[in-house]
């Protein structure tokens, strides 16, 4: 077995949250709502969802690695500026951490 790096451990792991966000954002009637409440068009969901795709993706290939990384940030910046504008700062923690892990890949 080869010798897989924390870079690459760290990027598979993002990318399969930004798979299982993609879901949520695509399928899940709840982020229509939850978007419709923050005062995005009801579509909108959909264009995060294909983004956090097109992030996963990137993320996985180390070619594309960092841009995957810095569409990822720019996800999660915008994420965590929805929610802490809206005051839903407990809601705040995940996208921060998230933003982190995606930005050390983007800068290793």
């Amino acid at each position: 077995m080869r010798n897989l790096s924390w870079r690459q451990i760290l990027a598979w792991a993002l990318a399969a949250f930004f798979v299982l966000g993609s879901l949520i954002n695509i399928f899940s009637e709840q982020a229509g709502v939850e978007y419709e409440n923050w005062g995005y068009p009801d579509w909108f969901h959909f264009v995060t969802g294909g983004l956090e795709l097109s992030t996963a993706v990137l993320l996985a290939l180390a070619p594309t690695r960092t841009l995957g990384a810095a569409l990822g940030c720019t996800v999660m910046i915008a994420a965590t500026l929805t929610v802490l504008i809206h005051g839903e700062y407990a809601h705040a923690t995940l996208p921060i951490l998230v933003l982190a892990s995606t930005a050390a890949i983007g800068w290793s």
